[in-house]
């Protein structure tokens, strides 16, 4: 499926806790929009990453169809829809391992997940691109 004429914005967030390196939490959510670290923004207690970039959602599109968890993404999506945006949540860990992992309850990820958050005005048909329902063999 080719990349739609969408807008979308992406924002990638965590916090900090006092035990960890920011750096490595920057790495991280670098590593879900297959971003430098250096385009994440850390305060003091949050590492955060907001970009407009297609080829960063496209990033995270090509990692949940490779790991095989669109479906479990796109329920997610859409179940924390509302109005002009929806988020998911993905593990931390795995994120800095450069693997996406949906997590479905903040406790699936020890150190805190890292949020995903889409805004677009076509919320739906970015929803669609990103999850494709798959044809069942």
């Amino acid at each position: 499926m080719s990349r739609p004429d969408l807008e979308v914005r992406m924002v990638l967030e965590a916090t900090v806790s006092p035990s960890e390196d920011p750096l490595k939490v920057a790495a991280a959510i670098g590593n879900i929009a297959g971003m430098d670290a250096g385009a994440v923004s850390i305060g003091s207690r949050s590492a955060r990453l907001v970009t407009t970039e297609m080829k960063a959602v496209e990033h995270v599109r090509d990692q949940l169809r490779d790991r095989r968890v669109r479906s479990a993404a796109r329920r997610q999506l859409l179940v924390n829809s509302s109005g002009l945006s929806t988020s998911l949540m993905l593990n931390r860990q795995a994120a800095a391992a450069g693997v996406v992992a949906v997590c479905s309850a903040e406790g699936e990820s020890p150190l805190g997940p890292v949020y995903l958050t889409l805004s677009s005005r076509r919320l739906s048909a970015a929803i669609d691109w990103l999850t494709p329902i798959q044809a069942k063999d």
